[in-house]
């Protein structure tokens, strides 16, 4: 080469420092693009968490003692109904249904959770006596889930996973058993991202 040129080989090292501050570098951007992917989808579930938990919050603190017809029309079902191996997993009533543009219907709304392949699911009718011909609106709450649970605590400070508790008289909507409320209701996620997450909601009398 001439004066101040380079030979063959410097341009060959040249050429592999190149190539390999540019496969470092790479890689560092690919890391973080995939760190910052993870990231959002932590902040997305994390936000589905809080939302839901908030929903049912809201649902339980504003639970009526109300009881509601039953949809074929004979009889009635307690305000609160909830089994563990029922399908949906609970049924109630809540006040404060909001009515922004004045539609005529009742500020009290029934509503129900049930637990469908790993998502909770969140229903409600538009009318308070649903029957058999209503059709429920249907919320995906939150996904990734192995199992809700939900746990009710009676007068007697114990906690129960049946409302009304069994062993209670229930007739014909009259008896003090449909409007029976619990003291707190205990809600337990178990999640597939942070395992078992555990709330506890108090209920006014």
């Amino acid at each position: 080469p001439g004066p101040g040129g380079f030979t063959l080989i410097e341009l060959l090292v040249a050429l592999f420092i190149a190539a390999l501050m540019f496969a470092m570098g790479y890689g560092a951007i690919n890391q973080a693009l995939e760190s910052r992917g993870s990231i959002r989808q932590h902040q997305k579930e994390l936000l589905e968490l809080e939302t839901a938990m908030g929903v049912i919050e809201k649902d339980f603190v504003q639970l009526d003692p109300r009881p509601v017809r039953q949809p074929v029309g004979e009889g009635y079902l307690p305000c609160l109904q909830a089994s563990p191996t029922s399908d949906p997993l609970v049924l109630l009533t809540r006040a404060g249904w909001t009515n922004p543009i004045g539609l005529p219907r009742s500020e009290l709304e029934r509503v129900a959770y049930l637990f469908d392949n790993g998502t909770l699911v969140r229903e409600h009718w538009n009318v308070l006596d649903a029957t058999l011909s209503s059709t429920p609106v249907k919320r995906n709450l939150m996904k990734n889930l192995r199992s809700v649970t939900f746990r009710f605590m009676y007068f007697t400070r114990t906690w129960v996973d049946t409302w009304p508790p069994t062993g209670l008289a229930a007739n014909a909507g009259q008896d003090s058993s449909y409007r029976l409320k619990p003291l707190a209701v205990e809600v337990t996620f178990d999640t597939k991202q942070w395992g078992k997450i555990v709330r506890i909601f108090e209920i006014a009398g």
